[in-house]
């Protein structure tokens, strides 16, 4: 079934575009799942997964006007809307979170003839993502005489979606005419403009295969002032830089879910609902994805009303490590469940594990849950107050 083809059998009123939405995205995530063994065989960039997206009208939901306008409050629902996608596959969740937070650092720093010039892009079909990791030879931008366009010297690694986005967004230290370092400054590049040097060999992960992170040299890269986003340090400031992990987290809840249901199915298969403990797990799995969902409920909530960064910050934090810690649960019980046999490739199972083991190291964890535990210890209310204050 095409994009296309759900979409006719619910077009949405504008009073329920958004349930609409939803909706597809859910008959989406089925329809990925069906691709998603073959995708995985594949190796290779999820064409066909990207393509249900965009002709789905998923690349523009978030723009001025559209069902998930990022001006308005729909981060709740935005991040049900990940959550569907990682449920269908965990590499094309990985990358169209990318292509949503790339949309959102435009409008939170874009100039007006940026937003017209990129948002165009992305209704035309464009690909964006954010690539900010790097290793010792990482991105600096050399800025002309003039002090407007720049040269790019340097590279990026885990570049996900490699070189299918065409408008990456990507960061990296800025120096003036002088020489001097002016801070870190994002950069749009327009991939479907060059022929970049791509490492391919880079990635060659234990999971996450389709979702082609690549090393790519930008080296020679000339950018003009338009295409210079925001001003240094602009990238990390908060509570946009570390709530963003929400997103992402989104993505992970997905896969759980995911898991949660294909147990289900192995077990009515296997004829072995009626075992005692294979109750006790899938209940325990259930309890689990449900908490998750009320940490985006609560997240997505206080990203859009609260006013106090630290707390929105604290509040993300704590989602990407709660629902870290209940994807974890959800793999060890997922392989009680279903044992040696179910976690044989071409068997969901096996995807899912590698997957979302690989995708679920995220940076930092350690020193998240430290923030988090900075944050509380520097209050004076109660938890109770906090939280009625923080809503």
């Amino acid at each position: 079934m095409t994009a296309t083809q759900i979409l006719s059998t619910s077009a949405p009123s504008r009073t329920c575009q958004i349930s609409a939405s939803l909706a597809t995205a859910y008959d989406l995530s089925n329809v990925m799942r069906e691709l998603a063994a073959a995708t995985y065989a594949d190796g290779g960039f999820p064409h066909r997964e990207m393509d249900l997206l965009q002709e789905a009208g998923f690349f523009a939901i978030t723009l001025p006007g559209e069902a998930l306008d990022m001006t308005g409050p729909n981060t709740a629902t935005l991040l049900q809307l990940l959550k569907l996608v990682g449920r269908g596959n965990l590499s094309v969740g990985r990358i169209y979170e990318g292509h949503v937070n790339a949309l959102l650092l435009l409008h939170l720093y874009g100039t007006p003839r940026q937003r017209q010039t990129y948002y165009a892009d992305a209704r035309a079909g464009h690909l964006f993502g954010v690539w900010n990791t790097e290793m010792r030879d990482g991105v600096h931008l050399h800025q002309d005489e003039a002090g407007d366009g720049a040269r790019v010297q340097g590279s990026k690694s885990f570049c996900s979606g490699s070189t299918q986005v065409t408008r990456p967004i990507v960061p990296g230290v800025l120096h003036g005419p002088d020489g001097e370092s002016r801070g870190w400054q994002m950069s749009i590049v327009h991939l479907d403009e060059h022929e970049l040097p791509v490492d391919e060999s880079f990635w060659s992960p234990l999971g996450m295969r389709n979702s082609v992170s690549h090393k790519i040299d930008f080296s020679g890269q000339q950018l003009t002032g338009h295409q210079l986003l925001g001003k240094p340090d602009e990238y990390e400031i908060q509570p946009h830089f570390s709530g963003g992990a929400i997103r992402f987290a989104a993505v992970h809840l997905g896969a759980a879910e995911a898991l949660l249901d294909e147990t289900r199915n192995f077990l009515r298969k296997v004829g072995r609902e009626d075992d005692p403990y294979q109750r006790t797990r899938v209940g325990q799995m259930a309890i689990a994805c449900e908490t998750g969902n009320l940490w985006l409920d609560r997240s997505g909530q206080l990203n859009d009303n609260s006013k106090d960064s630290d707390a929105i910050v604290a509040s993300a934090n704590m989602t990407r490590t709660a629902i870290a810690e209940i994807c974890l649960d959800c793999l060890q019980l997922a392989e009680r469940s279903v044992g040696a046999r179910g976690l044989l490739h071409p068997s969901p199972f096996a995807r899912l594990h590698t997957d979302l083991s690989m995708y679920l190291r995220q940076p930092a964890p350690d020193a998240t849950l430290e923030m988090v535990g900075q944050y509380y210890l520097n209050q004076h209310d109660d938890f109770h107050q906090l939280r009625t204050h923080e809503a």
